[in-house]
């Protein structure tokens, strides 16, 4: 008869993450590199913009010249020309001064400050009246104010959003060192599990396991690869597994977790060479079972077969482990508060992920648990979110405030 596991507790067991090194990078065009995670600190090539510039359309003065203009009293400049746009201005502007300038336009040297159009009237060709005193660099942007020239302005490890992208354009970057995505593995374990294509018979479901964790996969930035239905029988676990593991940087396994005879998972890890065995059981439910096994240099995880409680585990395990190889900062979940609309019970020693859903009655968010068995795919669906019960906690009260992590 097999042993009964050693749970580990979840803070401990997402620690373990710091022992897996974030896979190889790449360079891709800087127009594939939406959504990436940058490999290598990005420092600034040269000040940005390079040149102080006008926010505003109107004229190029020195500051001092409009001091005290007002309506009643305003200031008199006369007008040296224009700027032309993407050239360098090549008169100087000196007191009681003013070149025209547009929007993005190269301050003339002499000029601190630009002077809106709406607050100027034209006199004559070559006069202007300023109605409205402007301070040294109002209306204008510094030569480095976006940047200095070696300044870092992203750090590795930072996902590339269109903003991020933006910066890189300004650095003249065509090409980017991102990380590779880790590819994931993926294998349903089980002779009662189908593929979806084929119609189940008494006693059979279909492989719901293997497709959820493949869009869990995609949605965290990995790629899944997807090896089908393992039978439960040594040899054919055992080779799924082992070649699973040579073609990806990481693995998982649902079903097969749990004490039981048929449960082949922990013997195959076993008989694969420089593997370790790093958890099996973890203290949180659903997902008490999970394993976490290091194969050479790679995270394998074995997830209950229950479709609900091996989706949770990776939300709450896996996930933090596969965004540190893909090189990128843990995410932050996207929380909400609300009101628990029944009371929850809960022991001790475990941490309990409740599956809710929100409900807003007369100005107050409400969570609703969600009722059913981790087998059950309808209750994911159901759910906008969970909420964690502490392992010190034997429940939650009806109207308590909880936070709820969105799904």
């Amino acid at each position: 008869m097999k042993a009964f596991f050693k749970v580990t507790d979840l803070e401990t067991m997402v620690s373990l993450k710091a022992g897996f090194e974030p896979v190889e990078s790449e360079t891709i065009s800087l127009n594939e590199a939406l959504g990436r995670i940058l490999a290598a600190d990005l420092k600034a090539d040269q000040d940005l913009p390079g040149f102080d510039r006008s926010t505003m359309d109107g004229y190029a003065v020195a500051a001092s010249s409009t001091f005290g203009a007002s309506e009643a009293n305003p200031a008199y400049l006369n007008i040296t020309g224009a700027v032309q746009m993407g050239k360098t201005p090549e008169s100087r502007i000196g007191p009681g001064q003013a070149a025209r300038i547009a929007t993005g336009g190269m301050l003339p040297e002499g000029a601190d400050s630009v002077v809106m159009v709406e607050h100027t009237d034209a006199i004559d060709e070559d006069t202007i009246e300023v109605y409205c005193s402007v301070v040294p660099g109002q209306h204008t942007v510094a030569r480095d104010e976006d940047a200095a020239a070696g300044q870092t302005l992203l750090t590795s490890g930072t996902c590339l959003r269109p903003q991020e992208i933006g910066i890189l354009a300004a650095c003249g970057q065509t090409r980017v060192n991102v990380f590779c995505k880790p590819k994931v593995g993926i294998i349903s374990s089980g002779d009662e599990i189908i593929p979806i294509s084929s119609r189940p018979a008494p006693g059979q479901v279909r492989d719901i396991n293997g497709h959820t964790l493949s869009a869990l996969v995609l949605q965290s930035g990995g790629r899944p690869a997807h090896y089908g239905v393992a039978a439960d029988s040594f040899q054919a676990l055992e080779s799924v597994c082992r070649k699973a593991l040579s073609e990806n940087d990481m693995v998982i396994i649902s079903g097969g977790s749990s004490v039981g005879a048929r449960d082949l998972t922990l013997d195959v890890l076993k008989k694969i060479p420089q593997s370790h065995i790093l958890v099996h059981g973890v203290s949180i439910r659903p997902g008490k079972p999970t394993i976490l096994a290091r194969c050479e240099n790679k995270a394998f995880w074995g997830l209950p077969g229950h479709v609900t409680s091996a989706m949770i585990v990776f939300l709450i395990v896996v996930r933090p482990f596969l965004e540190k190889i893909a090189g990128r900062p843990e995410s932050k979940s996207v929380t909400v508060h609300a009101r628990l609309s029944r009371n929850i019970a809960s022991a001790q020693g475990r941490v309990d992920y409740v599956r809710v859903r929100l409900v807003e009655k007369q100005n107050t968010l409400w969570a609703e648990p969600v009722l059913g068995a981790s087998g059950l795919i309808r209750t994911m669906v159901a759910a906008d979110g969970l909420i964690a019960v502490d392992l010190n906690s034997e429940g939650l009260d009806q109207g308590a405030m909880v936070k709820v992590q969105l799904l």
